[in-house]
């Protein structure tokens, strides 16, 4: 690959040298930029977004509740299943008339019900809880037993409020995004930094599928974790948030160096959900490095340019190396450490 980079090559005829050519004329490709940007914008949101997520899901399954393992399959099967298969289930989840904007339509037409439904639920378990302080119970403003029973209530309650007409949603009009077929960046207002919508759905899809493997990661660290730590904490009066930052955060911290360089290599490497999505979405909205690589070697109508594919393949690999060894050292520098 190293050498094909320094030459002309179209798979039928011998290469002919050219030294740094490639290097210079991807730099000049205005796709090669937009696959850039799109790469960096990827990394940077889906690793950020997976890893807080697969903590955040570690942390709930790793209390002590009923159905914890139906709670762990169902968390991981988005992990398992092919990609291809949901990769085209995503596909039509957001379809113009697809489950997302119809969700969004729902939404925007609940919106009193649901408002009164999270401040109902809010006032039965803050008066449970305070019931309990009164009798002299030590018990937390969201303690479990008490937030499934307040959540119950206020659902039943604001669900025959709308079945008696109390509440009746409102009327709107369908919630019509355009998920694929559209140039439109988001948030606007940030004009460079913005990100193609498409490019954006894509990342909802690809946090929702890597973040469960993360999670069982971080599910065996915090298994690992002695107990004795936690029970010192709780001699010396130690809040849940003094626990998370001193105690969890410092020993998660191998498992959180192997999450996020996992998650920087793939999401530099993303290839499959581009080109499952194909003519869906405009080509700038979603090309990545990767698939620039791709379309370098089998064009639509050219000849391969497997010299510019393997310019860029090592200007990948340079780039996914010298981000990965950033990571590492702002990670032994931040926490005064090793990994």
């Amino acid at each position: 690959m190293l050498y094909f980079s320094f030459t002309d090559y179209n798979l039928f005829t011998a290469p002919q040298w050219v030294g740094l050519r490639n290097y210079i004329n991807i730099f000049r490709d205005l796709d090669f930029g937009q696959a850039l940007k799109n790469s960096l914008t990827f990394m940077v949101i889906v690793t950020t977004a997976q890893t807080v997520l697969a903590l955040f899901l570690a942390l709930l399954l790793n209390q002590k509740v009923r159905g914890l393992k139906y709670f762990r399959a169902a968390y991981y099967m988005p992990s398992v299943a092919s990609s291809v298969v949901v990769t085209l289930i995503f596909i039509w989840f957001f379809q113009r008339r697809g489950v997302f904007n119809f969700l969004a339509t729902q939404f925007k037409a609940y919106q009193r019900p649901l408002f009164f439904f999270l401040v109902l639920a809010f006032l039965i378990q803050a008066a449970l809880v305070l019931y309990e302080l009164l009798r002299g119970r030590p018990v937390r403003i969201f303690e479990q037993s008490f937030l499934f029973l307040s959540l119950l209530t206020a659902f039943v309650i604001v669900y025959a409020s709308v079945r008696t007409g109390i509440l009746s949603p409102r009327m709107v009009e369908p919630v019509d995004i355009i998920w694929f077929n559209t140039t439109r960046t988001w948030p606007a207002f940030l004009k460079r930094f913005a990100f193609p919508i498409p490019l954006g759905a894509i990342m909802v899809f690809n946090i929702w599928t890597t973040a469960p493997t993360f999670m069982l990661l971080y599910l065996a660290g915090l298994q690992d974790i002695p107990r004795e730590l936690y029970e010192a904490a709780g001699i010396d009066g130690a809040q849940p948030w003094h626990v998370f930052r001193y105690i969890i955060v410092p020993q998660l911290k191998p498992i959180t160096f192997l999450v996020v360089t996992m998650g920087l290599i793939s999401t530099l490497q993303m290839f499959d959900q581009v080109a499952i999505l194909g003519e869906q979405a405009p080509r700038r909205s979603i090309i990545t490095l990767a698939y620039y690589i791709y379309a370098n070697i089998f064009p639509s109508s050219a000849s391969p340019r497997v010299g510019m594919a393997s310019a860029t393949a090592v200007f990948l690999a340079v780039l996914t190396f010298i981000i990965v060894f950033v990571q590492r050292k702002v990670l032994e520098d931040g926490e005064g450490g090793n990994v």
